[in-house]
């Protein structure tokens, strides 16, 4: 029987626009060229016989043991924004990708989260892909997560809470205590935070917000509620909540800011500089990734190095080893991190 990737390799398009077209998913633009096209392969080759079929729930596949060079991994990131572009998961997927190579082994597909249409359509994407392992680069909702290790064989997770699988992870909470350590050190008292919650939405569970907390708590340092910004990971509400913090009385408002990603710490910082505050003489921060573009922000942006591409590489040399037989139990692997100084937080520092 035909599968939704046979389609999507005739087509030349990918097995996730096969999908959206088969089960008329409107939320991505697709050219009505390329509708005409996919249905009328998807006939051709026996898919559908006058109209897509209604969704069905879907077994776990039976294989057999592929060579390297033929094994099929696929990946799926937890990202509201475009896989390839994103400065912290593309250098992870890169890492991936170059491991896998030189492994011998195919990424079949790279699929944000956000274009997964309930557990229906990820279990017919992932079983029509025929995966050998997968990689999870962040949790996923729990649905659709517990859909994907009942169908593929091997499962790696990045940054994922699951003892029953190897992960791949850097210490969230020491990284923000880290960065929230340096402000303190530095002599700052009221300090901030800008980030977001995970998918539980509970910012207190959020392992940032809680390194951040916790090295807030050790120093004896009061938190003040209008000093914690919820940005549901937006550059724009950051901007904008750091703006509203900005507007406090002087001897209210924070005097440093540890934002959870260089991608809030860099709206953030752009939001200080509007008002005519100097960074970081009225205003310090910190933030956390170094992504390549926090090192040219004005002034340069201090930051909590993760290793991004080695976590990638790292991850796919485990699900290599996992579908090997090699090291059968599952494990967690810290990844280490590493403070940065620039001079955001440090007026001493040279550009």
């Amino acid at each position: 029987m035909p599968t939704l990737k046979d389609i999507a390799l005739q087509v030349g398009v990918s097995i996730s626009t096969v999908s959206r077209v088969l089960n008329n998913d409107s939320s991505r633009h697709i050219s009505q060229e390329t509708k005409v096209r996919v249905i009328k392969t998807a006939k051709a080759l026996g898919y559908l016989a006058g109209e897509a079929p209604a969704a069905a729930p879907v077994e776990p596949y039976k294989r057999t043991p592929r060579a390297a060079a033929f094994r099929q991994v696929g990946c799926i990131v937890s990202v509201p924004q475009n896989k390839y572009n994103h400065p912290y998961f593309s250098p992870i997927l890169a890492g991936v990708e170059k491991k896998l190579t030189e492994l011998n082994c195919v990424l079949s597909y790279v699929i944000p989260i956000e274009e997964l249409r309930g557990e229906t359509v990820l279990r017919k994407l992932v079983q029509d892909a025929k995966l050998d392992g997968i990689i999870l680069i962040e949790r996923i909702p729990e649905e659709a997560y517990e859909a994907v290790k009942s169908i593929v064989p091997v499962v790696v997770g990045i940054d994922v809470s699951d003892p029953t699988i190897p992960v791949v992870m850097y210490d969230r909470v020491g990284a923000a205590g880290a960065a929230v350590q340096h402000l303190i050190d530095r002599g700052h008292r009221r300090i901030a935070f800008i980030g977001g919650a995970g998918l539980t939405g509970d910012m207190e569970r959020e392992k940032r917000y809680r390194g951040y907390r916790f090295a807030m708590q050790e120093a004896g340092l009061d938190i003040d509620p209008r000093w914690i910004a919820n940005t549901e990971w937006d550059v724009n509400v950051s901007f904008e909540r750091m703006s509203d913090m900005m507007r406090l009385p002087p001897d209210e408002r924070p005097t440093a800011v540890f934002a959870a990603s260089d991608m809030m710490g860099i709206s953030a910082m752009r939001a200080a500089a509007e008002m005519g505050l100097r960074i970081p003489e009225d205003v310090a921060f910190v933030g956390l990734d170094n992504i390549e573009i926090s090192q040219y922000t004005s002034p340069p942006l201090s930051t909590v190095h993760i290793p991004k591409t080695e976590m990638g590489e790292m991850a796919a040399k485990v699900l290599v080893d996992q579908m090997n037989g090699d090291h059968p139990l599952p494990f967690k692997l810290l990844m280490p991190h590493r403070l940065i100084v620039r001079q955001s937080s440090d007026a001493t520092r040279i550009r």
